[in-house]
């Protein structure tokens, strides 16, 4: 399989598309549950200290495989047929099959953007190792990316798995070596915790999540630390045009982790023009 996706790089793309496409519809299930069971667990943990009996909703499980998929308006199972990755969207027309509600557009733009970034990826990297660790890296981003926009959550769940699979994946040297994937999610995490530590000292404010310091040391295990400058740069400015453009005001929350996650993703698919850009720059610097 490998030497034939090897040999042809239009059904390396089609196989990274379709891959994509489940992929993508697998995490749709991801986004909306994850922060829910988190707040189940939370919930059932309160309770439990406080001696109050959890209601019979609490403690119904609730997890990224039960209860099946069904429609939020009517309650009608989705069905197999039903569940095919952007295909079933578009034969429904955007609706539910029973009650004719409108599916979230949601699903099919998470569905498409893991595809085309799975294509992407494959398009860099070919028929390698890279490819199947981009893979990786761009599911769980996307995943981080949209929950942290609904939720202002970064899951523990997902951002210390990442770390150590970073880590992994450098181990026989993926993108950087052992050494510099170390130093990375170190440096990742301590940068901004820093950061976060003098402005509160300043303040008295909290301005970020501890999350973001986790996305940020795992984004420095799969990168390395050379370009985590680069990667923080790249993230505030997408920070700041954002932030404009959803006219976000001065003591509003806003959620960093799209940031990061998109100027993680970049990074990594133009590696080695990063790369090549800081030791320019380190030089310029006379570093």
């Amino acid at each position: 399989m490998q030497s034939l996706l090897e040999s042809s790089a239009p059904l390396l793309l089609f196989f990274s598309v379709i891959l994509g496409l489940m992929i993508g519809s697998f995490l749709n299930v991801v986004i909306y549950r994850l922060p829910v069971m988190m707040e189940r667990d939370w919930t059932l943990f309160a309770k439990e200290h406080l001696g109050i009996r959890p209601s019979e909703k609490d403690a119904a499980p609730f997890n990224l495989a039960v209860p099946p998929s069904h429609c939020p308006h009517c309650g009608s199972p989705v069905r197999a047929l039903q569940n095919i990755p952007l295909l079933s969207y578009l034969l429904l027309r955007g609706r539910c099959a029973a009650c004719r509600a409108p599916i979230g557009k949601r699903y099919p733009l998470v569905e498409l953007l893991t595809a085309l970034a799975f294509a992407a990826v494959a398009w860099q990297y070919g028929a390698s190792w890279l490819t199947l660790g981009g893979w990786v890296l761009s599911a769980f981003l996307i995943a981080l990316a949209f929950i942290d926009a609904d939720t202002r959550y970064l899951p523990d769940t997902l951002t210390l798995p990442l770390i150590w699979l970073g880590l992994l994946f450098n181990l026989g040297g993926g993108l950087t070596d052992l050494e510099s994937a170390v130093i990375g999610a170190v440096c990742g995490y301590l940068s901004l915790w820093l950061l976060c530590a003098a402005y509160k000292l300043l303040t008295g404010q909290t301005g970020m999540g501890g999350g973001d310091f986790k996305l940020l040391a795992a984004l420095g295990a799969w990168l390395g630390a050379a370009v985590l400058p680069l990667l923080v740069f790249a993230a505030s400015l997408a920070g700041i045009l954002a932030a404009l453009m959803l006219k976000i005001g001065k003591n509003q929350a806003f959620a960093f982790g799209p940031c990061l996650a998109l100027a993680g993703w970049i990074l990594m698919l133009a590696y080695a023009p990063a790369q090549q850009l800081v030791r320019w720059w380190l030089s310029a610097s006379g570093f």
